[in-house]
């Protein structure tokens, strides 16, 4: 990954190959933002006009490159989009500067070092500038190249990502700067692990080779971890996991990350759904829907990245981390539409459509979960296609048993940038699963079937256990070009948030 540090010197003596500097959105054009007076000053205070006369105006994304005026040691100065100019006497957005540096780092794919000349008010902009660095030089290029040693240089358009970016204006010495960037370093560096394991082909991530790399990287942090394969499922009655996984010859499993703190008050429970394939199984998906289909482990990949910053930031609170790992394949000995399971929670669930599968695979682990009692449940996962007819490709949708912490959560998602929206749980729309044969189909009325799935989650949250339901079926997996920090392919959209969530509880912040 880009290397970050922080650094206190003046922009002209930097050797770097590129200086980048905010422009924002002024109301007669675009305004050179501050950390750029060095070199506004070299261009005579002139900068936003030869910006403008480039076609620059200072809108959010929008990158311009330039000469570097005389007597700079970099040779090019990359100006990059803040959106509109704040209000007298307020600082940028820190969304809006993480969105900028990772525009820039991403154009500046193939250099060595840039130096960083954004607006820095204080260690909160430092951790957003560091952290929108980190994620916009992302690149997944395990499978480019004809030898493994030609792997870690190629990257974008066959170069490697930015190798280290300067911080400027973010001060050594000081710990909550220091801290910003040690903190967006831990996030970032497992956000994109979660990429990674979204973006890895299906023939190379099925429910036993992810779990194997949850148990490497648990053993590395000091994470408990607990696997249970075919037999242990089939021994505890898993029958959700195990009818979505019983068509497929890769066996489900089902992954407890324990993360625990001597100084913790507060036990945060996050499940994730990881079908590491869906082809619909029985129900099998038309032509066209299941190219993608690999990123259908989202919210298993989110909540292990979650799970793992969490250890490495040594927050005090408990986090367990369930990953509900299977393959939803069709077969002869697939789970048929009509087939009835008898789940770990020991209600039994009629099969209307086997592509409704996350949601069987999910009610397992978060009964799992609420046997611990812990004092909130998350889930995240790419579960219904009509949350994203609802909230479009960018935002998830968040339910919950409980109006506060729905909002809470909704305000932790949007503190660190994704974008998500609260959804309701309408009681008339629970009738719609009512079965003949079991207690429950996985089916209800079509239309509002992102919330029908979250009232069907609902019955498998223990009594008096706060929860949360996250779908990122919109937002986990960009299917077009890459804007801001956001690479085509895997997001890792949720781990973000989850982590906030885990400070927040650590802090008594959150219920």
């Amino acid at each position: 990954m880009t290397a970050l540090t922080l650094s206190t010197a003046a922009a002209p003596g930097l050797r770097a190959d590129a200086i980048v500097i905010g422009v924002a959105k002024g109301a007669k054009g675009p305004v050179v933002a501050p950390g750029a007076e060095a070199v506004d000053k070299a261009y005579d205070g002139r900068l936003a006009g030869v910006l403008e006369t480039l076609g620059a105006s200072g809108a959010e994304g929008e990158v311009t490159k330039l000469p570097s005026p005389s007597g700079f040691k970099a040779p090019l100065v990359v100006a990059v989009g803040l959106g509109a100019e704040p209000e007298k006497d307020s600082g940028y957005d820190g969304e809006a500067l993480r969105k900028a540096a990772g525009a820039a780092a991403r154009t500046l794919a193939g250099a060595k070092k840039a130096a960083f000349a954004l607006p820095v008010g204080d260690a909160a902009d430092v951790g957003a500038i560091g952290e929108g660095v980190l994620l916009g030089a992302y690149s997944f290029d395990a499978y480019k190249g004809t030898a493994p040693s030609e792997n870690a240089a190629k990257a974008k358009n066959g170069k490697a990502p930015l190798a280290e970016a300067s911080l400027l204006g973010a001060k050594p010495r000081d710990k909550e700067h220091k801290a910003a960037v040690e903190r967006a370093t831990a996030v970032a560096e497992e956000l994109n692990r979660a990429r990674d394991l979204i973006n890895t082909p299906p023939n190379d991530l099925d429910p036993e080779a992810f779990a194997a790399v949850a148990t490497a990287a648990a053993k590395e942090h000091g994470i408990k971890v607990q696997v249970l394969d075919v037999k242990a499922l089939e021994k505890g009655g898993y029958g959700g996991i195990l009818g979505v996984g019983a068509g497929s010859a890769a066996g489900p499993r089902l992954v407890k990350l324990s993360y625990t703190s001597a100084k913790a008050k507060k036990h945060l429970a996050l499940v994730g759904k990881g079908i590491t394939y869906d082809s619909g199984g029985i129900s099998l998906k038309p032509a066209g829907h299941n190219e993608t289909m690999k990123c259908d482990m989202s919210g298993a990949a989110a909540v292990f990245a979650a799970v793992v910053a969490a250890a490495r930031l040594g927050l005090e609170v408990n986090v367990t981390g369930w990953l509900a790992l299977a393959e939803n394949m069709p077969s002869g000995s697939a789970t048929r539409p009509g087939d009835v399971l008898r789940m770990y929670s020991g209600k039994t669930v009629e099969v209307l459509n086997t592509d409704a599968e996350g949601r069987l695979v999910l009610a397992d682990a978060l009964w799992a979960a609420s046997q611990e009692k812990p004092d909130a449940i998350v889930d995240v996962a790419t579960l219904t296609g009509a949350m994203m007819l609802a909230l479009g490709s960018r935002t998830f949708g968040i339910m919950a048993n409980d109006d506060a912490f729905r909002s809470a959560v909704h305000e932790a998602a949007e503190e660190v940038g994704e974008p998500a929206w609260p959804m309701p749980l309408p009681e008339h729309l629970r009738k719609g699963m009512d079965s003949p044969t079991a207690d429950i189909a996985n089916m209800g009325e079509r239309m509002g079937g992102g919330l029908v799935a979250g009232l069907f989650l609902r019955e498998f949250v223990g009594e008096g256990i706060t929860w949360a339901h996250l779908d990122i079926a919109g937002p986990a997996f960009n299917e077009g070009g890459p804007f801001g920090y956001t690479p085509k392919g895997g997001t890792g959209t949720a781990v973000r948030t989850l982590v906030r969530l885990a400070e927040l509880t650590a802090a008594g912040d959150l219920g």
